[in-house]
This record gives structure tokens, sequence and C-alpha cells, in this order.
């Protein structure tokens, strides 16, 4: 867009409200328009000032962040940054705001108090730039409604999976993870690896929200945890997810190297992880997110002999994740989000044993005749 991006802030903090602007006016696109203290304000000033994108705080008096979102996505249709606090109810409100069509977040330094946000500033720059040309959802994910299963253990009987899927996925992830989930039977035959760019402090608790609107067996990853069938992981925030076989099964494992992409997790270390450790059973997806992370490691998944899906640009919030795989000729098949759940389950079939064939009966004799001259001879 050729004109400067029109922002409004809105934080009941005083501070937040003085430091937003700060930390933003270096970028000669985005112009801060306006601040509100609260919600009832907030939608005020968005009548007025018409911005590109809105920076939300979610804890605020009268009428909190939450509440203003619902307002936003259903009379404005604005792009929503929620900029978040680091705290477990910080979290837990965050990951709330996303499944109410918050575009994305970031979080506030634990300092912030003392006037620090400048390591914020790119990334809070950086995804008002991605809102403002992505616009309002392309797509309105409406989940079904879900009877949760009740899981039936076999302790000593583990379900090994036919199939690896690994998923990478970033902006827009929360919600199109979450109806992907609700799509997937509690039988299904592969198991789930996801890396979610998200940070340290939230996976948990997005984690514990899938498996809740889901059949599927949904939790963070922890080092050594047993890949099985009807089972998803997620990784931890600030740490990668590879894989391994292990004499007691295969297993997930985390580990704390340097940051790929510029992500921590990265979803190019778990897919090169496991197209070298399960090569033809392995399978791909590169759903919404902004960046080329996952292009690389979807082409090695490919060369392995695996299948690679890309989530279809038109269903994605952001479409450069799975594009920049699609261009690069790397997904075999570019599927909808609707679809992408009955897809998964056609390529996670187990194989089928194939059956002997029935030993040949001379011609001209039937199989009861056969079988009575045995009996006589």
């Amino acid at each position: 867009m050729s004109q400067k991006i029109r922002v409004l802030v809105v934080d009941d903090s005083a501070l937040m409200r003085k430091l937003i602007p700060q930390i933003l006016v270096n970028d000669p696109t985005i112009e801060v328009v306006g601040t509100a203290m609260d919600g009832l304000i907030g939608l005020r000033k968005i009548q007025e000032l018409r911005p590109h994108v809105v920076t939300l705080d979610l804890e605020m008096p009268r009428m909190d962040g939450i509440e203003m979102l619902r307002q936003i996505t259903r009379k404005y249709h604005v792009p929503v940054i929620v900029v978040s606090a680091h705290t477990e109810e910080g979290a837990s409100l965050t990951i709330k705001a996303l499944s109410l069509g918050a575009f994305d977040f970031v979080t506030k330094p634990q300092d912030a108090a003392s006037g620090h946000l400048q390591q914020i500033a790119s990334e809070l720059a950086l995804k008002i730039k991605v809102a403002a040309s992505s616009g309002a959802p392309k797509m309105i994910i409406t989940l079904p409604p879900t009877k949760r299963k009740e899981r039936r253990s076999f302790p000593n009987q583990p379900r090994w999976p036919s199939r690896i899927v690994a998923i990478g996925i970033s902006t827009g992830g929360p919600n199109a993870l979450q109806y992907l989930f609700s799509q997937l039977p509690e039988d299904f035959p592969g198991c789930l690896l996801v890396v979610q760019h998200m940070p340290e402090g939230f996976t948990e608790m997005f984690a514990r929200r899938l498996d809740e609107s889901s059949a599927l067996e949904v939790k963070e990853a922890q080092s050594g945890d047993l890949l099985l069938a009807g089972r998803a992981l997620i990784c931890p925030g600030n740490r990668h997810m590879k894989v391994c076989h292990m004499e007691h099964g295969d297993v997930a494992i985390l580990v704390d190297q340097p940051r790929v992409n510029g992500h921590r997790p990265s979803v190019d270390v778990l897919f090169h992880s496991v197209a070298h450790t399960f090569g033809s059973k392995a399978v791909a997806v590169l759903m919404t997110g902004m960046g080329e992370d996952g292009a690389a490691g979807m082409g090695a998944i490919q060369a392995a002999g695996g299948v690679t899906l890309a989530q279809s640009p038109d269903t994605c919030v952001v479409d450069s994740m799975p594009r920049s795989a699609i261009t690069r000729g790397f997904a075999s098949r570019v599927v909808s989000l609707s679809a992408l759940a009955s897809t998964l389950q056609a390529k996670c079939l187990p194989d089928r044993p194939q059956q002997a064939e029935p030993a040949a009966v001379p011609s001209g004799v039937a199989a009861g005749e056969t079988s009575s001259r045995r009996r006589s001879s």
C-alpha cells in the first residue's frame, strides 16, 4: 500500500500508549493515528480515525480487549494485533483472542513496565505490515460442534502410527489447527507433530485448548514422548523438535540449538529430522503463516519419498509459508483447509497386507470335486 499504514493503539496503560507509538515512529511506512485507554473509546476511535490495523491490550477496564475484539470482528473487519502480557493469564487470554479472530500477537517483555519495548519493535512493525496487506481474514473458520469421546487406554498395546505427519504453521495457525484437529477422529492412524511459531509459555495453553476441542490426544511435547497413532505433539516455544528411533519405539526429542530461519521452534528442523528418520513414511504439511520456514524441509521429505501437502493460499490468513514451498515445486498437492483432514485420513491409511493367491484349480474341476477326490484317494 502506497499510503502510510494507519495504526490505532488501545491499551489501558498510559506508559504503553506512550511507548508503542515511540517504537513505531522509526518506521516510515507506519503512522500511529490515535490511542485509546479502553474498548469503548477504542471503538469510537475506529469509527473516527479509520485505522488499517489496531494493536490491542486484552486486560482493560469498562470494555476489555476480548469484547472489543468481538465487536471489531463483527462490525469493522480491521485486523488486530494483540499486545499480550507474558503471564499464564495473558497466554490464556491471547489464545482465546486468536480463536476469536485476532490476526496475531506480540508479547510484552518482562521489563516492559521499565520502558523497555525496543526488543519487540521490529516484530510488531513487521506484523502490522503483514496484517495491513492481508486485511480481514479471507476465510471465517467455524468450528463444528464436537462431542468429546471417552478415550480407551491400551497401556500394554501402544498403537504405532502408519505415518508420521509433520505440520508447520504460523500466523493464523491456532484457528486453522483447531479446525483441522476437530475433523480428525480418535482412531486417526497417523501421529501428528506440530511446529507452531509461538513463544515459550503459550504452547502449553494452546495444546490444552486443542486437546479440549478434539478427539485426538493433544499435548505439549516432552523429550521421550512416544509417537503414537491418534496423538498430536505440539513443540514447546523456544525449543526445536526432532525425532529418533529408540528400542521401545519412535520418540520426539527437544533440543536447544540456535534459531533457524529466525525461529525456535523451526519447521525446517522438524521436517529435516522426519525426512531423515522416516523417509517415505513421512507426511509434510505446510499451513498458513508468513515467511519461508519449512519450504526447504518439505523438499527434503519429498526427496525421501514422503507425501508433501500445502494448504491452499486462498484459505490461509497469510499464505507465504505454503506458497514458498509451492513455487519451489516441493508441494505434491495443494489442499484447501476444509479438505485437509480427509486428505490426511486417506494418506495415512495403513498399508493392506497382501493376501496369498488361492491355489490354481485344474480346468473343469470344481473345488468340491478336488477335495472329495483327495479324501477318496
